[in-house]
Order: structure tokens, then C-alpha cells, then sequence
């Protein structure tokens, strides 16, 4: 057990848990109310606390928990060890998903058992940045990682002491949205010329000088576009969710039902699209009716992204930002 694990939730309070489970409850009790014949896949396992409410409402479910970070996997594992061989926990990225379900194999019973729920939670896990040593937070000195597998071979630290001034300025906008990403890749170039970055601090500091003084009092901490831009880059993550949704919706069984939780504008946009398109008829637009064959393959259970409520934002504040989408494949549940 690594020594800074004490606390099995790891100090994470599992976000919207009560409509996660109010929206794939269907899903999953469609066969029987114990959850019997069903598989859920948590694509974001974290430190296990949406799994663990799912495997106790239900006992007779049976989950696949995939997450890159081995020592998610760990805490998550210890967290869920009562329920035995209902649990099945992979290291993967979340586009996994056909690997992971290839794996499960004998696991899942064959076709007796089928994928009737999948629930995505995104972005950087409360786990992760409490592990200041990992380096996802700017409030914290650290390392300049930010790698969610401690086994990947890129960290914030080579993007920012080696990509070009160019690519860096284009990441810093893309994926952080920063409006001051020109200035600060010429400042970052300028430092690492002199001495490479090498821990959280050096950069927070860096920002500070580069964004103006009236921009600093606004929008949040100024690191913190930087700091996701940078995160993004070295795991990859929009990338990763483009390729993983597509492979969720075809995991599952007819009738079955995905959640995803995003926290962010791109990530967001990645669902909505997808989505939109999962929701859409595929009849050419200039006939009038509907194809047979052709009808819409999801149908929506959200009217757009659903928001925390108050109450829940002052329970758990990482939750303030969340943007909840879910999805229903047409079809019965076999």
C-alpha cells in the first residue's frame, strides 16, 4: 500500500451520483431489479466511488472498471474487493473499451451477460491532484508531469522544454483556450533557454509575469488554462474521448443506456457532436419520411447538458463545472 493512501475515497466525492444512477437504473434492471445479466462499464474508474454505489444498489451486476492509472486501480481495487469476481478492472486508456471487453472473455459469462450501461467521468480525477507529486495542480510545487499513466513517455515538462514556441503557442489555445497563448510561448522559450522548467512552481511563476495584471484578477487562477492545455497534451485526452465514444455506443447492448460527465468546453463539444449524431435519422434530408432501417439510433434522455444544483455544488465543488449528457440505444434490452 503506498504510503500516502490513507483514506480509501482518497478525499474524491463521486459527482451527480444519485442521477448517474437514477439514469442507467433502467438500463441495468431491465432483466431482473438485482441488476442480473447486466455489465456495466466504468470508463473512468478513479478511485472507485461511482462503481462502489452501483455494485451495492445492485447485486447481482457485474462491472468493468478501466483506468490507466495503476494506482487508481489499486485504491479502486481495495475499494471494491467485497464484491469479488463481479468486479473486473482493466489498465487501459477509456478508448479501451473493445480491448477491455475482449479481455473479459469467460469473466462476463458469455452472452449471458450483456453491456447495459457505460458511465464516462472526465477529466482529471480529485485523486490526482490531491497526489501533488504528479503534478496536476498549480497550487502545489511538483514535478512537471501531469501523466495520468506514470508509465507514458511524454510529461509537461517536454512539451514545455521542447516543443516549438509555434506548436506550443497552438496547444495553449486549443486545448486551454488561453487568449495569452502567443505571449506566453515566447516567454516560455525565452526561460528555457536560459534553464529549462522542471517543476510547477517555475511555471505558475513564469504566468504570472506573462498574463496582465487586469486578466489575473478574472477568469480563475492564471494557470489554470495553461495547466489543462498541458494536461490535455500529454495524455491526449481529446483524442482519446473521439475514439472512445464511438466504441461505447457500439458496446452496447440495444436498450442499454451511456452517461457522460464532462467538465470542460472541448470535452463537452466532443459529446455534444458525437451525440448529436447518434441521435440524428440517417434518411437522406429531402425525402419525407423515414427510411425503415434508418431511424435515429439513440434517442436522448438529457435536454442538452444537465448542471449540479446548488446543494450538490456546495457538498462537492468539483461539481460546479460538470456538463451531464446521457443517451438510450433504441432497441429492447436482450
Amino acid at each position: 500500500m503506498p504510503d500516502e493512501i490513507k483514506d480509501p475515497d482518497h478525499g474524491h466525492v463521486p459527482v451527480l451520483l444519485d442521477r448517474c444512477v437514477e439514469l442507467l437504473a433502467p438500463a441495468l434492471t431491465r432483466n431482473a431489479a438485482d441488476g442480473s445479466g447486466a455489465v456495466l462499464i466504468d470508463a473512468t474508474l478513479g478511485a472507485g466511488g461511482h462503481a462502489e454505489r452501483f455494485l451495492t444498489e445492485f447485486p447481482a451486476l457485474r462491472l468493468i472498471g478501466l483506468d490507466r492509472d495503476p494506482n487508481a486501480l489499486w485504491i479502486a481495487g481495495e475499494r471494491l474487493s467485497a464484491f469479488g469476481d463481479r468486479v473486473l478492472l482493466v489498465r487501459t486508456r477509456y478508448d479501451g473499451i473493445e480491448g477491455a471487453l475482449e479481455q473479459s472473455g469467460d469473466w462476463a459469462g458469455g452472452d449471458e451477460f450483456a453491456v447495459a450501461g457505460i458511465l464516462f467521468d472526465l477529466g482529471v480525477s480529485s485523486m490526482q491532484l490531491d497526489r501533488t507529486e504528479r503534478g496536476f495542480s498549480y497550487a502545489v510545487d511538483a514535478p512537471l508531469d501531469m501523466r495520468m499513466d506514470p508509465d507514458a513517455p511524454l510529461t509537461a515538462a517536454e512539451v514545455v522544454n521542447t516543443y516549438d514556441q509555434r506548436t506550443l503557442a497552438r496547444l495553449l489555445r486549443e486545448f486551454g483556450e488561453e487568449r495569452f497563448a502567443n505571449r506566453i510561448a515566447s516567454q516560455i522559450a525565452r526561460r528555457r533557454a536560459i534553464r529549462p522548467f522542471s517543476t510547477t512552481a517555475e511555471l505558475v511563476e513564469l504566468l504570472y509575469q506573462a498574463i496582465p495584471a487586469p486578466a489575473r484578477r478574472t477568469g480563475g487562477h492564471p494557470a489554470k488554462r495553461t495547466f489543462q492545455a498541458l494536461r490535455i497534451a500529454v495524455n491526449g485526452e481529446l483524442d482519446s474521448l473521439r475514439t472512445a465514444l464511438p466504441a461505447a455506443l457500439d458496446a452496447l447492448t440495444p436498450g442499454g443506456r451511456i452517461v457522460v460527465m464532462a467538465y470542460q468546453s472541448l470535452e463537452d463539444r466532443i459529446v455534444k457532436n458525437q451525440f448529436s449524431a447518434a441521435t440524428a435519422s440517417r434518411t437522406p434530408q429531402d425525402l419525407p419520411v423515414e427510411l425503415p432501417g434508418h431511424e435515429p439510433e439513440f434517442v436522448a434522455l438529457t435536454r442538452g447538458a444537465e448542471r449540479a444544483g446548488d446543494e450538490e455544488i456546495a457538498i462537492n465543488p468539483r461539481s460546479a463545472s460538470v456538463r451531464l449528457r446521457a443517451l438510450e440505444k433504441v432497441g429492447e434490452l436482450r
